[in-house]
């Protein structure tokens, strides 16, 4: 599985609204090696996706859906990470936060990414604007309180891994989403495999008894 972390050393839809809500992980993508040129220069890394389906109310009382398919379905939130566990790696401060505890050491060596998957938790929710778009942000995320009641589930659990890709996975995804892994040599490989020709890629906008996983 290519999904395990270590320690080496937006648009005009309905946005999730700022604030802290009850929110369930229900999705782990594997975005491939992705190539970024950022504050820190060209880099190279393996890129993920954590996506949760968001619990509650607005401040209006209003419950946090949207209308799919003619069904109301929970909005959803994503973040996308570099996937490892060194020291200064969003990956391990968000998921260390969720825990309630950083890894040991034997945990550095290798921790399976999708160990979050149907996990619930506290996500802190920011909202920014940039080049006249709004995006809603995780900003943080924390355990659920024991005292808080569980959502019952409602988006089916997924797991999309470039060394085992599920197509129908692959498919659901939109389109930014799919430009973006296509720029992975993962895919390539994959493409070449099978005969999906690879499409040029297109730059994205802008995880003890008590532990959780």
């Amino acid at each position: 599985m290519a999904l395990t972390a270590t320690d080496t050393g937006g648009g005009n839809f309905k946005r999730v609204p700022a604030g802290s809500h009850i929110a369930r992980c229900f999705s782990v993508a594997d975005l491939g090696t992705q190539t970024t040129n950022g504050q820190y220069g060209i880099t190279t890394n393996r890129k993920i996706r954590l996506a949760w389906e968001i619990f509650g109310e607005d401040e209006n009382n209003e419950p946090l859906t949207m209308d799919i398919d003619g069904k109301q379905m929970p909005m959803t939130i994503n973040k996308t990470y570099t996937l490892s566990l060194g020291e200064k790696a969003s990956l391990r401060k968000d998921l260390s936060a969720w825990r309630g505890r950083d890894f040991t050491p034997e945990e550095l060596q290798g921790f399976n990414v999708t160990s979050v998957l149907g996990v619930y938790c506290m996500l802190n929710v920011t909202v920014s604007d940039s080049n006249g778009k709004t995006y809603s942000n995780v900003a943080g995320i924390s355990p659920l309180h024991k005292s808080m009641a569980k959502p019952e589930p409602v988006h089916k659990n997924q797991i999309f891994d470039l060394d085992d890709i599920d197509m129908a996975i692959f498919n659901s995804f939109h389109e930014k989403l799919q430009e973006y892994i296509k720029g992975s040599p993962e895919w390539a490989t994959f493409a070449k495999q099978s005969g999906h020709a690879p499409q040029p890629k297109d730059a994205m906008d802008g995880l003890e008894e008590d532990i959780p996983f």
